[in-house]
């Protein structure tokens, strides 16, 4: 039977980009079960393709392979990559930082650089503007079907060598903890920052505190205020701002039934950072 095959893109579902992909892995094996991650990163966005990689991938069964294509870099000297992942997930994408969240915290056990001229879509050779279908898709569903070992997919590179983009660890400093805004829950518009848990733990933060949040990009401060740090959101009325822990037990930041990232303009990534100290009692 078949391995799962998942695709992500930045492509949108507006024209036939996508549907083109389904039809080159049917057309090598039109028994895959084919399924989206996503298709919405936005345009170039490869911070986020490599955040939504890693927020989904361990959630698959061992054996599933990935197509992740953001590539502002398509038909340049970039490598395009297959890699298996520590807990034995495939993903096939460019090295261009799109594996940056998994190499960090999952862990890439091995890598190959793709052979373009033999695992390429027969008859596109002369294609240099869509490896997403042509190399990509392609590859990625022999991969699923077996009809193609990943030992022959190319020859070995070594994982410490896979493109990373810059990251910014969570850390303690005096009474507050920092970070970064990592991405967005795109549909409620509330922040996901890279402060595990854990870190309030450190700070004696429990559910019913009050925290100072502050919010910077770059030198300009973005957004500060007080707010409660909640269970869920039903421990907040409607408009308020609220700290909570999300779904990979991460520090997420909340206004109950809006958009926290449309009301103060937030985006993600290592330039938007975030710090939360608890608001002391005065006595």
């Amino acid at each position: 039977m078949p391995n799962a095959l998942v695709f992500q893109s930045d492509f949108g579902v507006s024209d036939g980009a996508v549907c083109s992909m389904y039809g080159v892995a049917h057309s090598v094996d039109d028994s895959l079960n084919i399924f989206n991650l996503t298709h919405d990163i936005p345009p170039f966005h490869i911070w986020e393709a490599s955040y939504r990689l890693f927020q989904t991938t361990a959630y698959w069964p061992v054996g599933t392979v990935f197509v992740s294509i953001v590539d502002p870099g398509v038909g340049s000297e970039r490598r395009s990559l297959a890699v298996r992942t520590i807990d034995e997930k495939v993903i096939i994408t460019p090295d261009n930082g799109t594996l940056t969240h998994l190499k960090q915290f999952t862990g890439i056990a091995e890598a190959r650089i793709i052979n373009e001229s033999t695992n390429r879509l027969p008859d596109s050779g002369e294609s240099y503007t869509f490896h997403g279908r042509d190399i990509f898709a392609y590859t990625g569903a022999r991969l699923a079907s077996g009809s193609l070992a990943f030992e022959e997919v190319g020859p070995s590179a070594e994982p410490h060598t896979v493109c990373s983009l810059e990251m910014s660890p969570p850390f303690l400093s005096s009474n507050c903890v920092c970070g970064i805004i990592d991405i967005l829950d795109i549909r409620y518009g509330n922040l996901w920052t890279n402060i595990h848990r854990s870190f309030l733990n450190e700070l004696d933060i429990y559910y019913g505190d009050t925290l100072e949040v502050k919010i910077e990009k770059g030198s300009k401060l973005c957004y500060s205020r007080q707010m409660s740090f909640g269970r869920s959101f039903a421990d907040s009325r409607v408009g308020e701002p609220l700290i909570y822990v999300n779904s990979l037990d991460h520090i997420g930041v909340a206004i109950n039934q809006e958009s926290f990232a449309d009301s103060y303009q937030i985006d993600t990534g290592c330039s938007w950072k975030i710090s939360l100290k608890k608001v002391q009692e005065k006595r």
